[in-house]
């Protein structure tokens, strides 16, 4: 595929979440890396200087409280997961607030499950609450609420979350920081053919073929997972880059158009994305709070959908 000389996607992108892994966030599993996590909100901040609206959705905590409680392997037991991100999260959100404050940015810890997204009322509030830290220049911290939840510890991730989020506050841009560099046609550690995937369209049936399964002990994503979250944030008009986390100035490069890791390009724009779809509301008393499978639905007839401007600071 042909590499191209730099993207204007990230360049022009103002609303921008960035997603990175329990690898990355823990140093695999050996506890949370300062170092890292302090380059991160180093960049981080300086986006938020730069006038960018910017959202951190981070993995960590059940790797954290898994070091914290002397605990070598993953737990199979829920309660222990639970128990672990517990303890985890203490460190991480502590964590995440010490560097970002060190960088002249205010942080927000948001604890989220995926019921709350499927729940109108909950939407809503969870979108406005973010808007209005956006609107304040405070940078929120949102990760999975572990401690109330099963299924996606067992079976969910926080790929999908970050897409989530992307869709729940209409971000141009979703980064996804990993440990691989981004995509390949094939397993390179397999496979001496295979070629790195530079830019392609969010949504091509052809990468969900390419990409392998989880790959680490760690967390619970792997190459698949990422590629189904860009083609659930393209749903909205964001474009997803996949990258090496630990690539310098990755994310400050990312934002001034530089070619890195695999771009994958929503086909949807944002002003087609934000019109209404014909809405068929729940009738039943059961179903009156679910979200429809387009959530824009709710936006389009909700007072509440837009937070109130936040008053300037004196």
């Amino acid at each position: 595929m042909q590499v191209p000389s730099g993207s204007p996607v990230l360049r022009n992108a103002r609303r921008i979440v960035v997603k990175v892994g329990s690898s990355l966030v823990t140093n695999e599993g050996r506890g949370l890396d300062a170092e890292a996590i302090g380059q991160w909100s180093e960049q981080l901040a300086a986006l938020v200087k730069d006038g960018r609206e910017v959202i951190m959705v981070s993995s960590g905590a059940i790797a954290e409280g898994m070091k914290r409680l002397g605990w070598t392997q993953r737990p199979r037991e829920v309660h222990e997961l639970q128990a672990a991100a517990a303890v985890g999260q203490m460190g991480l959100a502590q964590m995440y607030e010490t560097k970002l404050r060190e960088n002249g940015v205010g942080s927000a810890q948001v604890l989220l499950t995926h019921a709350d997204l499927a729940d109108r009322e909950r939407y809503l509030n969870a979108r406005s609450t973010l808007l209005t830290l956006l609107g304040l220049s405070v940078l929120p911290v949102i990760n999975e609420n572990d401690t109330v939840v099963n299924d996606e510890i067992k079976f969910g991730d926080n790929d999908t979350l970050g897409a989530l989020v992307a869709n729940l506050v209409e971000a141009d841009a979703l980064i996804i920081l990993t440990d691989q560099r981004g995509l390949y046609t094939a397993d390179p550690r397999r496979d001496p053919q295979a070629q790195f995937v530079h830019e392609a369209k969010a949504g091509d049936p052809a990468l969900e073929l390419m990409a392998g399964g989880a790959g680490s002990s760690i967390g619970k994503g792997g190459m698949i997972t990422k590629i189904v979250a860009a083609k659930r944030a393209a749903g909205s008009g964001a474009s997803t880059v996949i990258a090496w986390g630990r690539e310098p100035d990755v994310l400050l490069r990312l934002a001034q158009g530089e070619s890195i890791g695999t771009l994958l390009v929503a086909q949807t724009a944002k002003t087609q994305a934000r019109k209404p779809p014909p809405c068929v509301l729940p009738t039943s008393p059961a179903s009156r709070n679910s979200l429809p499978q387009d959530a824009s639905c709710w936006l389009a007839r909700s007072p509440r959908s837009t937070p109130p401007t936040p008053a300037p600071p004196a």
